[in-house]
C-alpha cells in the first residue's frame, strides 16, 4: 500500500492541488519504485552465485565447527558452481564472527555456520553480543547435531563420571576443565555439569576446541567438554579417555560410552546443533538456492559418511524448520546459562 501525505481540507486549495499530468507522473514513478526491487530479485537469484561465497566459522580451525563446515562446503561448491570458502573468525565465544555476518550485505555471498554456542548460548551469556538470533539472520537449514563428550587425559585418576564427581568433591577448586572459549557450548556444558553435580570446576578457556584438545592431550589440563567430531579420533587412538557423552542416549560411534544422564544426573542433555544462516533480508530465492545445495550435500553418501564418522547425526531441514529450532534452542539454553551463573562479559 502506498501512503499519501496527509493534508487538511482547508490547506487543499485549487492552487495547491497537483495538476493531472503531474499526478499521473508521480503515481507512475511510485509504482516503478515499488515494483523494480521485486523484479530485480528473481534476476539476482537466477545469476546467483557469480562469485565465491564466504562461509564464516566463528571459531579457530581444528574444532567441530570447522570439521562440519568443510564437509558441506566442499560439496556445495560443486553444486553451486562457485567456491564456498571457509573463513575462521574466532573470538568472544564465537560472537565476533557471528556479529560480523549479521552486519554483512544480505546478498548471499556471506553466510555463517550456525551453532548452538553462537545462536543459543551467546545471546544470553554476553550482554553485548551484538545480534539477535531470531531477527538478524535468515535461516538456510539445519545440518545436524552431535553431543559433547566429557573427555579426560589418560593419566587422570577418575575412570567414570561418578569417580570424577567424587574426586572433585574431595579436591574442591582443584580440577580444571578446558573449553573452546568463554561462552561456547563446551564452556556452558561444563558449568551445567558442575552445577548439576554440585561440584566446583575451574574453567580454562581457549581460542577454539583445537587448542583446548592440544593442551589436554599434552597433559596441561586434566579434562574438557568437547564436541565428538573433534574428539572421537583421539578417543579411538587412546590419547583421550571418554567418560560420557552429553546427549540423553548413547551414540553409535561410541556405543560403550555412557551418557551423563545414565551416570546419575538424570535428564542431563547438552547436544550441539549445526546449520547455515545468512544475514536477515537475504532474498528468499537465494535462501532457497542455498538450502537446495545444502540438502543435496547432506544427501550425498560422501558427506554423510564424513559427518557420521565424526559423530554428527545428519538432520536436513527447511528454512522454516530451522527458524523454529533456533527459537526453541535459544529458549532452552538461555535458562541453562542463567541457572549456571556463567558470564561472558
Amino acid at each position: 500500500m502506498i501512503s499519501l501525505p496527509f493534508r487538511t481540507r482547508r490547506s487543499r486549495t485549487r492552487a495547491s492541488r497537483p495538476q493531472p499530468g503531474l499526478r499521473v507522473t508521480w503515481f507512475a514513478a511510485a509504482i516503478v519504485a515499488a515494483v523494480v526491487p521485486f523484479a530485480a530479485t528473481p534476476a539476482r537469484a537466477q545469476s546467483y552465485p557469480d562469485r565465491p561465497i564466504t562461509m564464516v566459522v566463528a571459531f579457530a580451525p581444528g574444532g567441530s565447527t570447522s570439521i562440519v563446515a568443510r564437509a558441506v562446503a566442499d560439496r556445495m561448491s560443486e553444486t553451486l558452481g562457485q567456491k564456498v570458502i571457509i573463513d575462521n573468525r574466532p573470538g568472544a565465544g564465537g560472537t565476533i564472527g557471528t556479529k560480523a555476518v549479521a552486519g554483512s550485505a544480505p546478498d548471499g555471498y556471506t553466510i555463517a555456520l550456525g551453532y548452538t554456542g553462537t545462536l543459543a548460548i551467546g545471546p544470553t551469556l554476553y550482554s553485548h553480543a551484538g545480534y539477535d538470533p531470531r531477527k538478524d539472520f535468515a535461516p538456510i537449514g539445519l545440518i545436524g547435531n552431535a553431543p559433547n563428550s566429557l573427555v579426560v587425559h589418560p593419566s587422570f585418576p577418575a575412570k567414570t563420571v561418578a569417580e570424577l564427581i567424587a574426586y572433585a568433591k574431595a579436591n574442591p577448586g582443584k580440577v580444571n576443565f578446558g573449553s573452546a572459549g568463554v561462552g561456547t557450548a563446551s564452556h556452558v556444558s561444563g558449568e551445567y555439569f558442575a552445577n548439576a553435580a554440585g561440584i566446583k570446576l575451574i574453567h580454562i578457556p581457549y581460542k577454539g576446541t583445537g587448542p583446548a584438545l592440544t593442551d589436554l592431550i599434552g597433559g596441561h589440563i586434566p579434562m574438557a567438554f568437547a564436541p565428538i567430531p573433534a574428539t572421537h579420533s583421539n578417543i579411538s587412538g587412546g590419547t583421550l579417555r571418554a567418560l560420557a557423552v552429553t546427549s540423553t542416549t548413547r551414540i553409535a560411534l561410541l556405543p560403550d560410552v555412557p551418557t551423563i544422564s545414565e551416570a546419575g544426573l538424570t535428564g542431563f542433555d547438552a547436544s550441539l546443533y549445526y546449520g547455515l544462516v545468512a544475514p536477515a533480508g537475504t532474498p528468499r530465492p537465494i535462501i532457497d538456492k542455498l538450502n537446495a545445495a545444502l540438502r543435496e550435500a547432506l544427501d550425498s553418501d560422501d558427506v554423510k559418511k564424513r559427518l557420521v564418522a565424526d559423530g554428527t547425526n545428519v538432520t536436513p531441514s527447511t528454512p522454516e524448520e530451522y527458524a523454529a529450532f533456533i527459537d526453541t534452542d535459544e529458549a532452552k539454553w538461555s535458562k541453562i546459562v542463567k541457572a549456571s551463573g556463567a558470564k561472558g562479559d
